[in-house]
């Protein structure tokens, strides 16, 4: 079972892509892709909503989740949100183990 969080960072102004992009360059995106358990960290734009950012963030295990959501980086994390000044709103998936017959409707 893995876990996957979508955060979407809404802003004004293009401030949740500035975010995004200081996220990358400070490094604080790459520490958090090398945290034990992380399986994606990866941003995205929507088409329709150029004010807003998608995080897609993927865990192995709640434990690991947790383990990241009491780093230190949650800090450097909350204080860009605030620099930006940003509001998030949230989606969270868990995986099933299998993909129950989706893998026909799938083109590889």
């Amino acid at each position: 079972m893995s876990l996957t969080v979508n955060l979407y960072y809404h802003g004004q102004n293009g401030s949740a892509r500035k975010f995004a992009e200081e996220m990358e360059a400070s490094g604080v995106a790459k520490a958090i892709r090398e945290e034990a358990g992380n399986l994606r960290y990866e941003y995205f734009q929507p088409l329709a909503d150029p004010e807003t950012i998608l995080l897609i963030d993927s865990w192995e295990s709640q434990e690991a989740l947790d383990a990241h959501h009491a780093s230190p980086m949650m800090g450097q994390l909350a204080e860009l949100r605030e620099k930006y000044d940003l509001h998030m709103s949230v989606e969270r998936y868990v995986s099933a183990e299998e993909a129950a017959g989706d893998e026909q409707f799938i083109r590889k």
